[in-house]
């Protein structure tokens, strides 16, 4: 595990493998933990680079207020910091929000974008902002996340287990519930519709989505995939974390848009494609 100080926050993140850039951002609540399976399964030969929100796993607190803007600012100087020559950018749920409008307001730094259950596509129903503001309170949030972490889990692995427990133990107390509170009440800011920014992405996107997702359902992410140039969906029979649920078809999902992604040199020409073993 490594830290990196960014002007929000100090950010603990940590490394495998080497060759192409690959950024792993988490939903809010969870760990760097989330991707350790699909971790697993992917070659040698691609840097993993995962990384915890503030005060989120071995994140300390953040100097400044949270929002999900503010999480994709830190996003954006790990990734310019960590990088600097492009990266994958992976993102589940605010994560996903962070590395989409990365893509949008930064391209040079995404070599290719994965949003997984992303945020940031959809309109703000009367009963989203009520959610945002009732999850907004830190007292009702730490009250009612076990049950809601037990509906976009489904708890059907031991690695959805871990997963749920990890993100039950952010929310327990500060700095964590504080932060997460503060995720949860900026999603009613109308900065965190990204709509009329997604026809800027020129990456290549892969949009991975649950089908049976109860927080960001899937018709989302049809619409996402439809405004983002050239994306294209893939449909996994998950819940909010397909990369928690289903390593195995992700990692198969995501190899395959790798290899499609020329790989940049210091003359910014293509090179070989990343292959897995046995691929």
């Amino acid at each position: 595990m490594r830290l990196l100080d960014t002007p929000a926050a100090t950010i603990a993140y940590d490394e495998r493998g080497s060759g192409r850039a690959v950024v792993l951002l988490p939903s809010g609540a969870h760990t760097r933990h989330d991707f350790d399976a699909l971790r697993a399964l992917l070659p040698d030969t691609l840097r993993t680079i995962a990384l915890d929100w503030p005060g989120h796993g071995d994140s300390p607190a953040p100097r400044v207020r949270m929002s999900a803007m503010a999480i994709a600012d830190v996003a954006e100087t790990c990734v310019a910091q960590l990088a600097p020559g492009g990266a994958i950018v992976i993102g589940n749920s605010v994560g996903g929000f962070a590395a989409a409008r990365m893509a949008a307001r930064r391209g040079e730094l995404v070599d290719g974008l994965v949003v997984v259950d992303g945020g940031g596509f959809a309109p703000r129903s009367p009963l989203v902002l009520l959610t945002c503001a009732l999850m907004g309170r830190p007292r009702f949030l730490r009250a009612v996340y076990p049950a809601f972490s037990s509906l976009y889990t489904r708890g059907r692995s031991d690695t959805e287990r871990r997963a749920r427990a990890a993100s039950i133990a952010t929310t327990r107390g500060d700095p964590g519930l504080r932060v997460v509170a503060e995720l949860w009440r900026s999603f009613a800011s109308p900065e965190h519709d990204l709509r009329a920014e997604a026809g800027a992405i020129r990456a290549p996107t892969l949009m991975v989505w649950g089908r049976r997702d109860p927080v960001i359902p899937l018709r989302v992410g049809r619409r996402a995939a439809s405004i983002v140039p050239g994306a294209r969906l893939a449909v996994l029979d998950t819940g909010h974390l397909p990369h928690v649920s289903e390593p195995e078809r992700f990692a198969q999902e995501l190899l395959g848009f790798v290899e499609a992604i020329p790989a940049r040199t210091p003359a910014g020409t293509a090179t070989a494609r990343t292959r897995a073993p046995g691929h």
